[in-house]
């Protein structure tokens, strides 16, 4: 059996189980698309756990879990005749021939910016009146600002260089220690949101992205706090009785782990 086949019958596989269980399992018998939708965010946040952490075995089990929620909402769409897997696999199958002229057509591309900028162009095209119609309301303010950055972008709405972003951030810092000073909190507010957006900015320049290195920051702060926690639990001293200095020493020692 060819490779190809055999992914083919794995796949038919969780078609024939998903029918079972929504015939016959309560539980996915009352699920409706709104009821999994909650589930859906959660099993992709934990992909993009597995994914940071590099757990191969972790993100293929996670990328399972999200493979049965498509089959999960495409089973419930095909109960009122809305649309089925196959409906769901050839919409996308459309859009990716449409998306990719060069792959598909004649059009030329010399690079990866090449084609970014005409998949903005095509959605245009397509009857989008703006290019940020895509970007989901319901995003995480920092993936979504990345997004908003990188989509305008597209149509050739960016800087050119790495240091005029950088020089932007600098301005934008200015500008919030100057409405520190005067203790506006409204406008420290306003100006702190442009220093995050204009430092997001900054990351796409430099190929980072934010959203993945603050988690792994974050990660990386949990641990060395967890080891503060153990050093305080063996020498049977709550953290609220030591000292900064003393805190310190083992935040510095965490750092070598």
């Amino acid at each position: 059996m060819s490779e190809k086949a055999t992914q083919l019958e794995a796949f038919e596989r969780l078609l024939i189980i998903m029918d079972e269980l929504r015939a016959q399992c309560p539980w996915d018998k009352k699920q409706t698309l709104q009821s999994l939708r909650h589930l859906t965010i959660e099993e992709v946040y934990e992909l993009g756990d597995a994914i940071l952490d590099n757990d191969l075995e972790e993100v293929k089990k996670e990328l399972g879990d999200v493979l049965l929620h498509i089959v999960f909402y495409s089973k419930i769409g095909s109960e009122t005749n809305s649309f089925d897997i196959a409906d769901v696999c050839h919409a996308i199958c459309d859009k990716l021939v449409e998306r990719h002229p060069h792959i598909y057509s004649d059009v030329k591309v010399e690079n990866e910016e090449d084609v970014k900028r005409n998949w903005e162009q095509l959605k245009l095209k397509e009857g989008k009146k703006s290019v940020l119609e895509g970007v989901p309301k319901s995003l995480p303010a920092m993936v979504k600002a990345n997004r908003i950055q990188d989509k305008v972008a597209g149509v050739g709405f960016d800087w050119e260089e790495p240091h005029q972003v950088f020089d932007k951030v600098k301005e934008e810092l200015s500008e919030l220690q100057s409405e520190v000073d005067a203790n506006d909190q409204e406008r420290i507010e306003s100006e702190f949101g442009d220093v995050l957006f204009s430092m997001i900015n900054y990351a796409r320049f430099l190929k980072v992205d934010p959203e993945s290195a603050l988690e792994r920051t974050n990660k990386k702060f949990i641990k060395r706090f967890q080891y503060l926690e153990q050093k305080s639990k063996d020498l049977d001293k709550p953290l609220s009785e030591m000292t900064l200095a003393e805190m310190d020493i083992y935040w510095e020692e965490a750092k070598t782990l």
